[in-house]
């Protein structure tokens, strides 16, 4: 039986860390790992400079390994100490969508999976262009299509490992369902937002900065476009090879073709 790692950025009590758990609890032995506070835009940071705690509950009928640390902490901590070697880390499902190479290099749920792939286990990340867990619960529209394409990715690639030359599938949902919805195989834009600060002053008279960003108009045939302006689902592989000198893998795209494929025909049709 496979052993499956689920852990988000979120913190425990985000929806998406149920939703995720219970599509792909009957899929093997399902451990779940999670910060138990919201780590957002952690990136593929982990903790050097305190201890770790880590406490079990039951959640919802079933139990988590909630830790003090980051997402990427959730990896080593299981892999190394809490469930041992796993077959598969699935990261997600993440409140707000992660496209773009410049949300990506921030983000605690990619962090995640890219920390899976240094140790040479395939991961998977979902993301849903929402804003808060209340537009994932109950959705009766979008909750269906999410259990569909987690449950055959998850499959896929427990049937034919992940397609060669790929260590991370990031996979993007858009907010509103459409009936002619399907999956697209993109790459990753190179950026999403124009980056901003807003400088304001305490009541002290000390200055105080918010970083934020505003929406760019996404490149054709990227991640960032696929979501946000076709409205359908990204699949975007990824490697760990940031290397601009030296041999690159040649990618298995009939894998990936299939995989998208497979994915298409999973789809619920309203």
């Amino acid at each position: 039986m496979a052993k499956i790692l689920v852990t988000n950025d979120d913190g425990i009590y985000s929806p998406g860390l149920r939703m995720l758990y219970e599509y792909v609890k009957d899929l093997g032995e399902v451990y779940v790992v999670a910060p138990e506070t919201p780590k957002s835009a952690s990136g593929l940071g982990i903790t050097l400079h305190k201890p770790l705690r880590v406490s079990v509950m039951d959640l919802c009928g079933f139990k988590v390994y909630a830790t003090s640390g980051t997402p990427s902490d959730t990896i080593y901590l299981a892999a190394l100490e809490i469930t041992g070697n796993v077959d598969l880390v699935l990261s997600g499902i993440n409140i707000g969508d992660n496209t773009s190479m410049q949300v990506i290099l921030s983000s605690g749920t990619l962090g995640a999976a890219f920390q899976a792939a240094l140790l040479g286990i395939p991961a998977i990340a979902y993301s849903v262009d929402v804003e808060s867990g209340d537009e994932l619960e109950g959705n009766e529209e979008l909750e269906p299509v999410l259990r569909a394409v987690v449950r055959e990715s998850v499959m896929f690639v427990l049937r034919h490992g992940m397609p060669r030359g790929v260590d991370v599938i990031s996979i993007n949902f858009p907010r509103t369902i459409s009936r002619d919805i399907k999956v697209k195989l993109v790459r990753a834009s190179k950026l999403k937002f124009s980056e901003k600060i807003d400088v304001r002053v305490d009541p002290r008279g000390g200055k105080y900065y918010w970083l934020f960003g505003s929406l760019i108009e996404p490149e054709e045939n990227t991640d960032t476009y696929v979501v946000h302006r076709e409205g359908n689902i990204a699949l975007t592989p990824l490697t760990l090879d940031m290397n601009a000198m030296g041999p690159r893998q040649e990618v298995g795209m009939d894998s990936l073709n299939r995989l998208v494929n497979a994915l298409n025909t999973a789809l619920p049709r309203f």
